[in-house]
């Protein structure tokens, strides 16, 4: 959708809390709220319907939010949820986003946080279970012994992670399946932190 100007910001915003109390704005009280002429605000309305914020249906208040806006007001608001992690892609590439989950109210997703799903069992002693998703904050680097997010040969892997001298061991957390900590290269581009772990969920 095509970007708007501070004033078409300011006029979308009211038109949406006004449709939120469930009250359609005229232009007039569009011009009226603003101080503004009515031309100029059937000039602004025009221009959000053009850029496909708004559309008209019939009746004197008949101002409504057009259903691409919509959309997409419910894509950013929830935080995205990432089905595969590849080399080379930015970790929120469009074909790597399977959904979006309305979590807002715990996290914050303006800091690029994302849901990855869990496959495996090699963290079940952290509680980290195969099919649960973890809440994943980007960043390049991680303290040692923080659980985060890797991607070892083009497929990622939630590890306990320690950044050694010259190498960097993938620590498991599964004692009954005796699995072995891996040690790779630091340097290696076979390997790259994706982030830090910041929660675990089960979606039902």
């Amino acid at each position: 959708m095509d970007q708007l100007t501070a004033k078409q910001q300011r006029i979308l915003k009211f038109i949406e809390e006004r449709l939120k109390d469930n009250s359609p704005p005229t232009q007039r009280e569009i011009a009226g709220h603003f101080g503004l002429a009515q031309n100029a605000v059937y000039q602004l309305v025009n221009y959000l319907k053009k850029k496909g914020y708004l559309e008209n249906t019939t009746g004197h208040r008949g101002l409504r939010l057009s259903k691409a806006y919509l959309d997409k007001i419910r894509r950013t608001e929830g935080i995205p949820l990432v089905g595969r992690v590849a080399a080379g892609e930015p970790i929120l590439a469009e074909q790597n986003i399977e959904g979006y989950i309305d979590l807002k109210k715990l996290f914050n997703p303006s800091d690029g946080s994302f849901l990855l799903k869990v496959v495996g069992d090699s963290m079940v002693d952290e509680g980290i279970m195969n099919g649960d998703y973890v809440m994943v904050k980007p960043t390049p680097t991680i303290e040692n012994g923080q659980i985060g997010v890797v991607l070892l040969d083009d497929e990622a892997t939630v590890k306990r992670i320690y950044v050694q001298k010259d190498k960097i061991a993938l620590k498991p957390a599964n004692q009954a399946a005796s699995y072995k900590t891996k040690y790779v290269k630091r340097g290696d581009k076979t390997i790259r932190i994706i982030g830090k772990v910041t929660g675990c969920f089960k979606l039902l």
